[in-house]
């Protein structure tokens, strides 16, 4: 007797975890797991104050409910949650290729992970730590139980459209990074009340959605069924996007057009250095997946930089991090994941004992120097007075010194292969080294310490100066470091050499 839908799918979501447990990187990611739950208390306690600060504004509000106040701050709220997502949440494409030649229906595995993401308890971070306390001190004892549940209701839902939408556009970027042009221009729709219109404002833009607010705790069938419909819509316009996007790349439809080779004869004079140099700047022109992440942190570069630039919306404090933030994106985004591409031959690397030190030390220069690239595009800012220059070389230099170091330590951990240029089917697309994450996280946080702390006990001007002493330490002992890296590493070889293989 054939297995109906609901009980193939109750078995694709054992095989899951099962595929998790008998991953090699089990115990390494049960640990990093732990530090994300820890995080994630961490991020709802954040989420915890910031309800309690938004309900003593309702209480007192004369203008807005608490319903519509809330409804008011969504966009945003929104938007936040999608960018959240490109950390933690992955498309439900990239586990779909084991059971392509089964007998199965065709759209079975991707009706199961859609599920699967819809269901993700990742989902209930806002209504834990945000919408359940707000309305507990905002609407059951003002509006009723009912007018609370109403606006749980709503929220929640809106959550499970934003994640769909974000498997959506994630899927469409993961194709062409043109596509980044859709979440621009939805979200600029969406933002249009506050900058269209003759009476166009903040105030506006806070009504326009607050009657959504409104009709949600007041059990509107017109607003539900808005967002039910929504979320039909994304349910099927992703299982025909996964579906064709797997598809498609398993039958090697892309076709391929002759390019002319760029030698990269300047790299000449360095050695067995050089040939690694040129190693990395080839593998950022020609692998699809690199390319990728090397442009997106440009973009976004970029746009970080025309925001703190050129408009006022951010204060001192945000300026700050955004800096930060700027220059640790090339890292944050690439050089968290040393070794991981090079998995896909590491056996070569292996033949010579000196390989990966070459490797390291290539990759360190390259991303080093790509570091002037954020600098000269956030020099407006010094003209504007909006930061200074030393704090810009400050940065600069501590990214180039320890932040870019606990990026290459993690050469050491890093044991799971990504794909090259597929980016659907491969085993490596599943992005679950938690830890890589725990990284990032420091290497936005430590910076961003320093540079408010140090200024503190030795005066803007010497604590420029200190930061750039810490950042011009590590650059001078880059050997040292790179070498403990090294043998580390060395140590542990075959142990990451099998985990590659495996997970080719």
């Amino acid at each position: 007797m054939p297995l109906s839908r609901w009980q193939l799918i109750k078995m694709l979501r054992q095989h899951s975890k099962l595929s998790d447990k008998r991953s090699l990187n089990f115990k390494q990611k049960k640990i990093a797991t732990y530090l994300g739950y820890g995080l994630l208390v961490i991020g709802v306690l954040y989420l915890m104050f910031l309800a309690v600060m938004l309900s003593l504004i309702a209480n007192s509000s004369h203008h807005y409910t608490a319903a519509e106040l809330m409804f008011g701050l969504m966009p945003f709220i929104l938007v936040f949650d999608f960018f959240t997502r490109f950390s933690i949440q992955q498309t439900p494409s990239q586990r779909i290729k084991p059971y392509v030649l089964q007998p199965i229906s065709k759209y079975t595995c991707i009706d199961c992970f859609i599920f699967n993401s819809v269901t993700s308890t990742g989902n209930l971070f806002w209504l834990i730590g945000l919408f359940i306390p707000y309305s507990i001190m905002s609407i059951v004892f003002v509006e009723g139980f009912w007018a609370a549940i109403g606006f749980l209701l709503a929220t929640q839902l809106l959550i499970i459209a934003n994640s769909l939408w974000y498997m959506m556009v994630r899927t469409l970027i993961n194709t062409h990074w043109t596509y980044w042009l859709l979440p621009i221009a939805v979200y600029a729709l969406l933002f249009a009340p506050w900058y269209i219109g003759p009476k166009a404002s903040f105030t506006t833009f806070c009504k326009f959605y607050a009657v959504i607010g409104d009709g949600a705790a007041h059990w509107s069938p017109w607003v539900f069924a808005g967002i039910v419909l929504l979320i039909a819509l994304l349910i099927a316009i992703n299982r025909r996007l996964q579906f064709h996007s797997v598809y498609s790349e398993l039958a090697k439809t892309e076709t391929t057009t002759m390019k002319h080779v760029t030698q990269l004869n300047q790299f000449d004079r360095f050695g067995r250095l050089g040939e690694y140099l040129k190693l990395e700047v080839k593998s950022i022109m020609r692998n699809k997946n690199i390319r990728k992440g090397f442009i997106t942190a440009n973009m976004v570069i970029l746009m970080f930089s025309l925001l703190i630039s050129f408009t006022d919306v951010y204060g001192s404090g945000m300026t700050k991090f955004l800096a930060v933030y700027n220059f640790a994106i090339y890292g944050a985004i690439v050089l968290v994941k040393v070794m991981c591409y090079e998995g896909n031959y590491i056996d070569c690397l292996m033949v010579h004992k000196e390989n990966i030190i070459s490797l390291l030390r290539a990759k360190y220069i390259i991303y080093s120097v790509l570091l002037i690239i954020p600098l000269l595009l956030m020099l407006p800012t010094v003209f504007m007075d909006k930061c200074s220059l030393s704090m810009l070389i400050a940065l600069m230099l501590l990214t180039a010194g320890p932040v870019h170091a606990s990026f290459l330590y993690m050469a050491i951990i890093n044991k799971q292969t990504i794909p090259l240029n597929t980016k659907f089917i491969g085993k490596g697309s599943i992005e679950t080294n938690f830890l890589q994450v725990v990284v990032e996280i420091a290497a936005f946080t430590l910076p961003l310490l320093l540079l408010n702390f140090v200024p503190l006990l030795f005066g803007e001007t010497m604590g420029s100066f200190v930061l750039m002493g810490i950042g011009i330490l590590f650059i001078a002992t880059e050997r040292y470091w790179i070498g403990d890296i090294y043998r580390r590493l060395m140590r542990r070889r075959y142990e990451n050499m099998e985990s590659f293989r495996s997970t080719r």
